[in-house]
């Protein structure tokens, strides 16, 4: 049986590095692999949770397509930019519209703990910055956190392999070309 993975540029620019790498990721792993790739630009939804949890918002095609395949996966592979220190909006509102009690998580009665819906999934999250290289796992931190410990590991994904590519601003082509290597071989071993 093949790996199933899902692949996701989350930078929300159409022309990005987050885009070079998730190029090179997919172009080496669809050689072994089954890989279902998001790109954000491309994905139009209301990126707001109106009523949170209080109402039902119905999903855009783009996310009901993004929870199938998140169920589906096997491995998630997410690659975005750290802006300000956090995520871009766009993607906090992809989370915040798709990982929705009921498809990645629940809850049962009186119990505060939830069910984990998507148990067994591995992860790796690659995150570029312009922080310099020794201040990268400082400025990644709150981003990790809150992505790999309170998103992935809350709805049951094993903690997240993490890969960290800065200072983008100040790269050279040569770096540049040792980040897309390392990338390449990170999709063709489907980690």
């Amino acid at each position: 049986m093949s790996k199933n993975i899902l692949l996701l540029n989350a930078n929300p620019k159409a022309e990005s590095l987050s885009r070079l790498l998730a190029d090179q990721y997919q172009i080496e792993a669809r050689e072994h692999f089954d890989v279902r790739r998001f790109d954000l630009p491309e994905m139009d939804f209301q990126p707001s949770l109106d009523s949170g949890y209080d109402a039902i918002q119905p999903l855009e095609p783009c996310l009901q397509d993004f929870q199938e395949q998140l169920k589906r996966a096997d491995h998630i592979v997410i690659i975005s930019p750290v802006w300000w220190g956090g995520l871009p909006a766009k993607f906090k509102g992809l989370i915040d519209r798709a990982i929705l009690p009921g498809s990645a998580f629940r809850f049962e009665a009186d119990h505060p703990a939830p069910v984990q819906l998507l148990r067994g999934k591995t992860a790796r999250i690659i995150l570029t910055m312009d922080a310099p290289p020794e201040m990268l796992r400082e400025q990644a931190q709150p981003v990790l956190t809150q992505l790999d410990r309170f998103t992935l590991q809350f709805c049951g994904v094993t903690p997240a392999e993490t890969t960290l590519f800065g200072s983008v601003i100040f790269s050279t082509e040569a770096e540049r070309a040792g980040w897309v290597s390392t990338v390449k071989t990170l999709g063709a071993g489907g980690i």
